[in-house]
């Protein structure tokens, strides 16, 4: 049996689907109907990503598979429908949906290595009026957003969960020197968050919106314009004490010539978190000296797992940090190429994108 919120004759929504790089159609599609286990949620919040971003630009091996495919992950919503079998939710619930949620059964997870997950239930098709979540998100990875939260702000929610995953392998310390490399949603968070833990944090990037942005909302103690300082021995000399090195350096961007920067930036016996995902078959090149009689300690965290889901939304909830701040503007849904192609061309952090029918 399915449950559903003001039953209707409805049989069509309308959702942006991926045809190829660059190819992304506004067109008219089933409803989705919920399966066993399954829920489907009207969408109220979408949010661009750099993810979809990239996956716009060149395409996703993993989330853009069969075409036209669904598209996009971050969003928030209310759900409308149950499917048989599931009894977490209730159907008018305000509610987050990871991306993303682990079997919990295979050899990773077995490690508590969630993130790693061999059977991984990826999420596609938040740009749509509803999106339906596989049963497996919808049990471990679905939140109720509390009445006080705007949707815009849970939708938030799994960025952050990344960046807060990605900040704790830093171990940052009260004090602690940190460069952030890219300040893109990702890099603002990763600001944020460290001055939280009490470091002090420099921000480096070209984009002026950007720079600004890493100023008043993520605090950023210096913010350098990457066109003015390209030097990573300058960078380090006129802004780490002593000019031994940051403590602390994050590589938010995924190139590997930032890679390399971030190496050459760090103090010895600190700390580089590589966390920009590259575009596969990328090389980089280490000097093995530097690594090795440097104590350069390398981490590289990918992707977000349960318990940091909630930690983020927990952390937006109560009033720790306002994401909303990181939203350029809000656009409708039938805009979603002209939002994406406002981040490209750096006149957006993120957009939101609200379903033509709210």
């Amino acid at each position: 049996m399915t449950l559903v919120l003001n039953p209707q004759t409805q049989t069509t929504m309308k959702a942006a689907l991926f045809y190829q790089p660059g190819d992304v159609r506004y067109e008219e599609v089933p409803m989705p109907k919920p399966a066993t286990g399954e829920i489907v949620v009207k969408v109220e919040t979408a949010l661009t990503c750099g993810t979809d971003l990239k996956a716009f630009r060149r395409g996703h091996p993993v989330l853009l598979k069969n075409f036209p495919a669904p598209f996009g992950h971050e969003c928030s919503g209310i759900v409308t429908a149950i499917g048989k079998g599931f009894s977490h939710l209730s159907v008018g619930d305000r509610v987050v949906a990871a991306n993303s949620a682990p079997c919990q059964t295979c050899f990773f997870c077995k490690k508590a290595q969630y993130n790693l997950c061999e059977h991984l239930d990826l999420l596609n098709g938040a740009y749509a009026d509803y999106i339906k979540i596989p049963a497996q998100i919808a049990q471990h990875n679905t939140l109720i957003i509390p009445e006080h939260v705007p949707f815009e702000a849970a939708a938030f929610t799994e960025p952050l969960s990344v960046s807060l995953r990605g900040i704790e392998a830093c171990h940052i310390n009260p004090g602690d020197t940190v460069a952030v490399i890219g300040l893109g949603a990702i890099g603002q968070f990763m600001i944020k968050l460290a001055k939280l833990r009490g470091a002090h944090v420099v921000g480096l990037g070209r984009n002026p919106l950007k720079r600004k942005m890493a100023e008043s909302f993520a605090c950023a103690d210096a913010v350098l314009n990457l066109n003015q300082f390209s030097d990573p021995q300058q960078i380090v000399e006129e802004f780490t004490p002593g000019g031994y090195g940051f403590d602390v350096v994050i590589e938010a961007v995924g190139l590997p010539t930032t890679w390399e920067k971030a190496i050459q930036m760090v103090r010895r016996g600190g700390l580089v978190n590589l966390f920009g995902g590259c575009e596969s078959g990328s090389t980089v090149a280490l000097e093995t000296r530097r690594i090795h009689y440097d104590e350069i300690t390398l981490v590289s965290p990918f992707h977000h797992t349960p318990s940091y889901f909630r930690k983020a939304l927990t952390l937006i909830t109560e009033g720790q940090l306002d994401p909303t701040q990181l939203i350029s503007l809000e656009l409708p849904l039938h805009c979603v190429t002209e939002a994406l192609e406002l981040v490209s061309e750096g006149k957006a952090v993120k957009v939101a994108l609200k379903p033509d029918n709210n």
